[in-house]
């Protein structure tokens, strides 16, 4: 075994979720490659004194209740898994990449169903347990990156063996500067979009809930949402790839919402419930050590020079109302062209934080 993934099994126990003697911790396995970590991690776990069990879950399995299911099968939350949820103290999701074709056939009201039921769940983790989750680089990732396997591996373990403690503190000064202003303006390509973030507060993620973390998150007051934003990389959900998504917003309230591919599923996603369609995060990606888009937003949120937006739930913590069982991040690329103002002042411009 490559000795990087026991040293960032601890890393996942030790430092990201704290487990403490006689803990409960459930380690969500999802595919089979990521058997490694899963091993890494629940050796580490045992060496803390905790109770591991490990779940398996997989997107092939997705497929074929799609296929086959019926619409109440796959609105079904599942019980077991919901109860995971409130049995575990600690949740550790070792994903697995997936080929993003698995669902070519699969009609995008089917899939938009199941992406409700499985964010049931999500919402369960987030207000149950404490969690972490990880991407688990494989060759369908590689192969979805376009980049070769040794490669985004290499990305991966720079990315999450970081020396956290010493680029947290960079981090925290920037989130503290940030909690001091209150309107945000983006402008760039089809770009010119403000929010209040007044009272709002600026979270850190420096590995604690991702791995590999790195981004600074608020919630903005998503009633005061106005004007418009384009990504010019693709939003990615269920694996669906929505290139050009073009949002526009009016006293926020979504107006506008295109994409020059599955146009339909963006529909079915932003009606999913009443706030699938309104700002329930907006972030800075700041991790000098993912530097490629790969169409996993695990690990392409926190492209340092980026900055993305999530439809749906807001994050409690900093402040956010909005509630859905969605929450869909799309990733901004920033290093070629664009700016940030906090109260009119330009503090972010192609990729570079400037506070």
């Amino acid at each position: 075994m490559d000795k990087r993934w026991k040293e960032l099994g601890k890393l996942l126990v030790n430092y990201s979720t704290s487990v403490q003697p006689n803990e409960r911790v459930m380690i969500a396995m999802t595919e089979i490659e990521t058997y490694p970590l899963v091993q890494a991690v629940y050796e580490a776990c045992v060496q803390a004194g905790a109770h591991p069990q490990v779940q398996f879950l997989s997107e092939k399995l997705n497929r074929s209740l799609l296929k086959y299911g019926s619409d109440q099968q796959i609105e079904w939350v599942p019980e077991i898994e919901a109860y995971g949820m409130e049995w575990a103290d600690v949740y550790i999701g070792l994903r697995g990449a997936h080929n993003l074709k698995v669902f070519w056939d699969i009609p995008s009201p089917k899939l938009a169903q199941l992406r409700r039921s499985m964010g049931k769940i999500s919402t369960l983790r987030w207000e149950k347990t404490r969690w972490c989750l990880v991407r688990v680089p494989n060759a369908s990732l590689a192969q979805e990156a376009e980049m070769d396997e040794e490669t985004i591996t290499d990305m991966f373990f720079n990315a999450c063996l970081l020396d956290w403690s010493e680029i947290s503190e960079k981090w925290n000064r920037w989130a503290t500067l940030l909690s001091q202003g209150s309107e945000i303006r983006i402008l760039g390509y089809k770009t010119d979009l403000h929010f209040s973030v007044k009272g709002r507060s600026w979270q850190v993620a420096n590995g604690k809930i991702n791995m590999p973390d790195g981004e600074i998150m608020t919630s903005p007051d998503d009633s005061t949402v106005e004007g418009e934003i384009y990504f010019e990389f693709p939003g990615v959900l269920g694996g669906r790839l929505m290139y050009d998504v073009h949002l526009q917003w009016q006293k926020g309230e979504l107006v506008k919402a295109t994409s020059s591919t599955h146009q339909d599923f963006l529909q079915s996603t932003i009606q999913s419930d009443p706030g699938a369609s309104r700002i329930g995060e907006f972030a800075f990606g700041t991790n000098p050590e993912v530097k490629y888009f790969c169409k996993d937003i695990l690990l392409d949120e926190k492209i340092g020079g980026t900055i993305h937006i999530a439809l749906g739930r807001a994050y409690p913590e900093t402040g956010g109302t909005n509630k859905s069982a969605i929450h869909w991040d799309i990733v901004k690329d920033m290093r070629k062209e664009g700016e940030v103002y906090l109260d009119g002042n330009l503090i972010f411009q192609k990729g570079k934080m400037l506070i």
